[in-house]
């Protein structure tokens, strides 16, 4: 491994409260994070462990109001923690934000009695949750979903299957939008369901090209009994509920993606000023210091849109556009410049002694997950030029 250390990203924060948290997450990055995410990864290894820590330090309840056990920070805020964990593992980071994803429907619609019940142990209390949104035939198209809950006394049976779904196996609560009405968006409802509740099972994890350390299943849903009092909203408002988290959602992939970019930019950085070639570093050579260059301009890019869009949430102004902007951009720069870092490192680069590798796997999975960038290139024409015709 090159000698060079990377340096710390600069960051612009709004308090000495926000600049204190980072800081505590870089501690905890460097001495439970980095050091075995690349042994971790290989292995499959979910870090359960590391959830608890970050669960224990208050780095799930982020965004959260204090009054339920949150952290009470911005968008602005949040994002940049996240960033900083996805440079370590992506694992870790993007299952940050799947956790606060599935807080996310709780705290912002459900009653005062629900948050008050569940939301200080989801935030605060070592748990980990999951969102079930997607099924074996419904990803893009959310609204066609197929898993049904069906009225019975004071209780809803779930029965249906979701897929790709994060933490699936091992994640303690499950916010899940099944249908209760008729088809299409509307007939759709939102329920935080217990992880161990009877009828409930999951399939074995996906074999995936990257995030081995992420357990990622189907949830097979056979007749899982869930109290009236665990719906969340009103009957048929769980696909705007889940809209809303998605917005908010792919922020975070765009933060995530901006992470894995710049920890492959300071590998490919610090390998090319150490790796001599006809008797100077090859970072001497213009056509790799302009590759760098562009790296470097691309993550810069990609961290002002998320930030921008941050902003604007926190502001309490509408973001939707930006935010699909934030995740396509973000994610699609993660890939190109994991790309070439891997080629700045050449054949070192194509083997696991140097992470790029990895990264670039990756990244890969960020231009999918949480709608896939032509999804977003969709959203983005719509807040343009209207619904589409048909």
């Amino acid at each position: 491994m090159p000698d060079r250390a990377p340096q710390p990203v600069d960051r612009q924060l709004p308090t000495d409260e926000a600049r204190d948290l980072i800081a505590l997450v870089r501690d905890i990055v460097q001495r439970e994070i980095a050091p075995r995410a690349a042994e971790e990864e290989e292995a499959g290894l979910f870090p359960r462990e590391v959830f608890r820590l970050l669960s224990g330090s208050g780095l799930l309840a982020l965004p959260y109001a204090s009054e339920y056990g949150g952290g009470d920070q911005p968008y602005e805020v949040y994002l940049q923690v996240l960033e900083e964990l996805a440079a370590a593992r992506l694992t870790v980071g993007l299952g940050v934000s799947v956790h606060s994803l599935s807080c996310h429907a709780l705290a912002g619609y459900g009653s005062k009695e629900q948050r008050a019940e569940h939301l200080p142990a989801m935030l605060g209390g070592g748990l980990l949750g999951a969102y079930c949104l997607s099924e074996p035939a419904s990803g893009s198209d959310a609204a066609s979903l197929r898993t049904k809950a069906v009225r019975d006394g004071d209780d809803w049976v779930l029965t249906g299957t979701k897929a790709w779904i994060t933490h699936g196996p091992v994640a303690d609560f499950l916010t899940v939008l099944a249908r209760t009405g008729g088809e299409g968006a509307r007939g759709i409802s939102a329920f935080l369901v217990p992880g161990d509740a009877p009828g409930l099972s999951a399939a074995l994890p996906e074999k995936k090209m990257g995030m081995k350390g992420s357990p990622t299943a189907q949830l097979h849903f056979d007749g899982v009994r869930v109290p009236d009092a665990r719906r969340i909203g009103d009957e048929g408002q769980g696909f705007a509920i889940a809209l809303s988290a998605l917005d908010s959602g792919r922020l975070g992939i765009a933060a995530c993606a901006i992470g894995v970019a710049q920890a492959a930019l300071d590998q490919a950085v610090a390998y090319a000023t150490d790796r001599t070639q006809f008797g100077r570093p090859i970072a001497d050579f213009q056509g790799l210091r302009f590759m760098l260059a562009d790296m470097a301009t691309r993550i810069e890019a990609g961290r002002s849109l998320y930030l921008t869009a941050a902003r604007l949430r926190d502001e309490g102004k509408p973001f939707s556009r930006q935010a699909a902007m934030a995740k396509l951009f973000c994610t699609d720069a993660a890939m190109g410049v994991t790309t070439d870092a891997v080629q700045v490192l050449g054949g070192y680069g194509y083997t696991q002694d140097f992470p790029v590798e990895r990264y670039m796997r990756e990244a890969k999975v960020l231009q999918i997950v949480e709608g896939t960038n032509q999804i977003q290139r969709m959203v983005i024409a719509r807040h343009l030029a209207g619904p589409e015709t048909r």
